[in-house]
């Protein structure tokens, strides 16, 4: 990482932390992770704000915030195999891979999953699986998952996503249209606990994959 973006993200680090942050290995990560390779250039300068970018076809990167609150709340289930909906610019995939042995990623819309794993091969990071497709279906030939997270926001939850979950596997995923709430739900048998976490605020997970 360029010397002067090694100053912000550690000072991002520090903003994450005091913000509720405390898993270790979630912030080191943050911290060693290029987030401005994962958006366009003339943006680059803003990367180790704690914001959401816009990374085109009406997409963006997460607020940095989400993305540890997210990842934290996985690794608290110790998931080995995770099932990531949306892409997008590949910042949380790569995050992710450096946490759990398996990252499956899904993403519809094939230019920005182009871009994406072009910048996880250029990082060297190689337990990723990715596919085109349509996020509300998941990948079921390589369920069940240890953890899912989706970062778009469903109108209600996809229950594909449900179904692909592996016994006592996590489900995170924003839900809501114009009010959205993050939700956690965990799978016992037949059975899915479900709690409601804070207000969040996504793009809309859209059904559906775009060539």
């Amino acid at each position: 990482m360029m010397q002067n973006f090694q100053g912000m993200a550690r000072r991002l680090v520090d903003k994450l932390a005091a913000e509720g942050i405390s898993d270790k290995r979630v912030l080191q990560v943050i911290e060693t992770t290029p987030r401005h390779l994962f958006m366009p250039e003339s943006l680059a300068h803003k990367a180790y704000e704690n914001t959401a970018l816009p990374i085109g076809s009406g997409q963006t990167i997460s607020q940095p915030l989400m993305v540890a609150s997210m990842t934290q709340l996985l690794t608290q289930h110790h998931c080995k195999r995770v099932l990531e909906i949306g892409t997008g610019s590949g910042y949380q995939t790569a995050v992710l891979a450096q946490l759990v042995e398996q990252v499956f990623s899904v993403e519809r819309i094939a230019e920005l999953q182009y871009h994406a794993k072009r910048r996880l091969k250029k990082l060297d990071l190689h337990n990723i699986s990715m596919r085109h497709g349509d996020g509300w279906q998941g990948w079921a030939s390589k369920a069940p998952f240890d953890g899912i997270i989706v970062t778009a926001a469903a109108s209600d939850i996809p229950t594909a996503l449900m179904q692909q979950l592996a016994d006592g596997g996590v489900l995170i995923i924003p839900v809501g249209t114009t009010q959205q709430r993050l939700y956690v739900i965990r799978r016992f048998g037949d059975d899915f606990e479900q709690k409601q976490l804070a207000d969040v605020k996504f793009v809309p997970l859209v059904p559906g994959a775009l060539l």
